[in-house]
């Protein structure tokens, strides 16, 4: 299954009273694994940044102009996301203002039965606790160390780490490096039975299997996933 986690940082709270989205942090998952696959960008709002709001996430009108407009890069975030489910904290905030946004250009928003809230489910998992996304943090232990100020791309990137803890325990091969880093992940979960399962192929179709696998390369995947043992190899 494919979802995208997502994050946004914007110049106030209410989109109905003028304010606009500045950053957009979005990371796909597949199966809840990070497949190394992002999308981040910075806008340009088109009017002042507020001190409440540059407090919070450090994006002065200055750096902001000259970016992008929402416009010109609306096509490509609606490719990424595509049909794919979406995962955000407080997630009717930043819907707010991304369809505000796609409603500016006259395209479809975004339909609330697409959207995962994790405030929700954590406010389900822990009822009259703090719920918020650094709270989380600290109740599962997942590191926010780097989080001094709001940001999109970082905050989706811990997002995803307490999604999978709000899912039921963080998989093994939740780590930003890509598909190459998720294998070594799986890898490890092929190396935890306590006894590994009875061998129900000959000795004929071993060899042949081995020799298959020496013909095709040091790199070979089957290296990094099959591991005959000794008895096997007699």
């Amino acid at each position: 299954m494919r979802e995208i986690v997502l994050d946004t940082e914007t110049t106030g709270l209410d989109p109905a009273s003028g304010h606009r989205v500045v950053e957009i942090g979005a990371i796909e998952l597949l199966n809840a694994i990070p497949t190394g696959q992002t999308f981040h960008v910075y806008l340009d709002p088109e009017r002042d940044m507020p001190e409440e709001a540059f407090r919070v996430h450090g994006l002065s009108l200055e750096f902001l102009t000259g970016k992008p407009l929402f416009s010109a890069i609306s096509a490509e975030l609606i490719e990424f996301l595509d049909e794919a489910k979406i995962v955000a904290h407080n997630a009717e905030f930043d819907m707010r203002f991304l369809n505000a946004e796609l409603a500016r250009l006259d395209l479809e928003p975004i339909g609330g039965h697409r959207v995962i809230d994790t405030l929700a489910l954590a406010r389900r998992k822990f009822p009259g606790a703090s719920n918020s996304l650094d709270a989380l943090c600290a109740r599962f232990g997942v590191d926010a160390s780097r989080r001094t100020r709001h940001g999109a791309l970082l905050d989706a990137e811990i997002l995803a780490e307490v999604y999978a803890e709000l899912c039921g325990g963080r998989q093994a091969a939740l780590i930003f490096g890509g598909l190459a880093g998720a294998a070594s992940g799986a890898e490890a979960l092929l190396t935890r039975r306590p006894e590994p399962l009875a061998l129900k192929l000959s000795a004929e179709e071993l060899a042949a299997h081995r020799a298959f696998v020496e013909d095709l390369g040091a790199k070979a995947q089957w290296l990094a996933y099959m591991q005959l043992p000794a008895a096997a190899a007699e």
